[in-house]
């Protein structure tokens, strides 16, 4: 894979054998960013699990004290009085019906998270073949099934992320932008690791953390030794 001369100038600060503490990695990441807009910090965490199994799955949902520096759009799928709940706590887009004719015929995406109440779930399940494979359909896990929507949204416009494990047993999650202060990416990066680290399914077996790498968006990644994490 041909990558950009900027690509390879970073590269070439990064020592790919050697494991950083967590603070120096964030640092490092931060310096060899060069791309001309704010690029959003990464963290990609390799679990010693095995995702095709349902009792070794590892997905929640966390707040992240400093946010993401992203501004999250949220749609909800409500009626009545939920609805009115959600317009007034600053959901970006309220409906039922109506949205899943606009996504399904329009082909609509505007928005980044999706919250449902349960009585909408049988409705917003139609859309699950789309909604699925981009991650946006609503979990009760992820906190975005649930009556209580105002919390719903304040909670994610306030920075709470989902995080959950991919094909390859890696969880990818941002974690604030490059713009943030040190001490807040290394907040946002404890607190992420210790929801992953308390969410560890009692069928794992052996070495849980694998492998630790914090990236920004367009930058080469930086690896973190993980045992450091643990202390």
């Amino acid at each position: 894979m041909k990558r950009g001369k900027k690509y390879q100038e970073s590269a070439k600060l990064v020592d790919r054998t050697k494991l950083h503490e967590p603070d120096e990695a964030l640092a490092l990441v931060k310096e060899i960013a060069k791309a001309k807009f704010d690029e959003t910090v990464e963290v990609h965490i390799r679990l010693g699990v095995d995702s095709r199994h349902a009792d070794q799955q590892v997905r929640g949902a966390v707040v992240l004290p400093h946010g993401t520096g992203k501004t999250v759009r949220v749609l909800v799928f409500a009626k009545g009085e939920k609805a009115t709940e959600a317009e007034q706590a600053g959901a970006d887009y309220v409906g039922a019906d109506d949205m899943i004719t606009k996504i399904q015929k329009e082909n609509w995406f505007e928005f980044d998270v999706v919250v449902a109440t349960p009585d909408m779930m049988g409705v917003v399940g139609r859309l699950g073949r789309v909604l699925g494979p981009k991650g946006l359909m609503p979990n009760p896990k992820a906190g975005t099934v649930t009556m209580d929507v105002a919390k719903a949204i304040s909670d994610i416009k306030a920075g709470k992320i989902e995080y959950r494990l991919d094909k390859t047993n890696i969880i990818h999650c941002p974690i604030g932008k490059c713009s943030f202060e040190d001490s807040k990416l290394i907040d946002n990066f404890r607190t992420l690791l210790d929801a992953v680290i308390k969410a560890k399914p009692s069928a794992a077996k052996g070495q849980y953390l694998k492998s630790v790498v914090v990236a920004s968006t367009m930058g080469p990644g930086v690896k973190i030794n993980q045992q450091k994490v643990l202390d």
